[in-house]
């Protein structure tokens, strides 16, 4: 199976490579390549097959499902691992949302919790609540986004600091709890609790609010299955999920991915293992099939599918 590592395309405009996508800038537009590639530790780790283009195509079907609520940088999606979309200044604002009282990083709402923080957003929460509860409502809990590290400010911070004015603070926090609201129900639908996600906005040229970036992806979003949720919490045993992590701790167990130079080759049947489960959560969350044309190699595929992007 080709895995798609990383592409050079000609007369595609400047190319900057990222974690994850490549990225082609032409004048008003920009030219993004989901890869295969796999990101932990700050650094690539792996290669998961058809990875790109489940996070590509799910971001968008959700693009189409909520163009209703806010314009998107969407142009076309050409290709199964490409989007094409218009250039967008982004705000220095990540809009987080969360649903339910979990995570495990510094700025998660859990560890805040246990750490004796009540009020979160327009939300103050009682003591004694269990990790993984469901929250009244969602709250809109933003970090800002550095080249150093996210931080979770509140809303007059945010401002006070600079970050974004207060007209524009107040249309970002409506209109990611709006497309929360819709990611909850479609994801409902299909079986699934949508537990938190984020948001990246920019605004185009007129001042327009606009989506960007990535939307309910399995990377930028949590998701737990519906099914068996209330049983799991009420027994104190953590919710079923969509589970990547299993890859990070085999690293974390066979060598220091953060300081070591050279890391080991994660194991095949890991590897399948995880491009399985991105195939399968696709499927849940779309209800459509997975189907990307495998006749070609990617890259052959996607050149020719790119075509009428070229420059000159």
């Amino acid at each position: 199976m080709d895995l798609i590592r990383e592409t050079r395309f000609s007369n595609l405009g400047t190319l900057k490579t990222g974690k994850v996508r490549d990225i082609y800038f032409q004048a008003d537009r920009l030219i993004l390549v989901a890869t295969d590639r796999h990101s932990s530790f700050d650094r690539i780790i792996a290669h998961i097959p058809h990875k790109g283009a489940v996070l590509n195509l799910s971001s968008a079907y959700w693009f189409r499902q909520t163009a209703d609520i806010v314009p998107n940088h969407v142009i076309a999606v050409p290709d199964p691992n490409v989007t094409v979309a218009r250039r967008i200044k982004p705000l220095a604002v990540e809009a987080v949302v969360r649903g339910y009282l979990t995570g495990t990083t510094s700025t998660s709402i859990w560890t805040r919790y246990k750490n004796g923080e009540r009020r979160f957003g327009d939300l103050v929460l009682p003591d004694g609540l269990k990790k993984n509860t469901k929250l009244p409502h969602p709250i809109f809990d933003p970090t800002t986004k550095e080249d150093t590290h996210d931080r979770a400010l509140s809303l007059a911070e945010l401002v006070s600091e600079g970050f974004i004015d207060a007209p524009t603070l107040e249309k970002l926090r409506v209109t990611a709890l709006a497309l929360f609201t819709r990611g909850q129900e479609v994801s409902a639908r299909n079986g699934l609790l949508l537990v938190d996600t984020k948001y990246e906005f920019g605004l185009d040229e007129h001042g327009v609010l606009t989506l960007i970036d990535e939307i309910h992806t399995p990377d930028s979003s949590r998701y737990w299955m519906l099914a068996s949720y209330q049983e799991r919490l009420d027994r104190g045993e953590e919710p079923e999920y969509f589970d990547k992590e299993f890859l990070r701790l085999w690293f974390r167990e066979h060598c220091d991915p953060y300081q070591d130079a050279v890391l080991p080759e994660a194991p095949a049947e890991m590897v399948a293992e995880l491009s399985r489960r991105y195939i399968a959560i696709y499927r849940q969350l779309t209800g459509e099939k997975f189907a990307v044309d495998e006749s070609e190699p990617p890259l052959q595929r996607m050149e020719r599918n790119l075509a009428p992007y070229r420059l000159g």
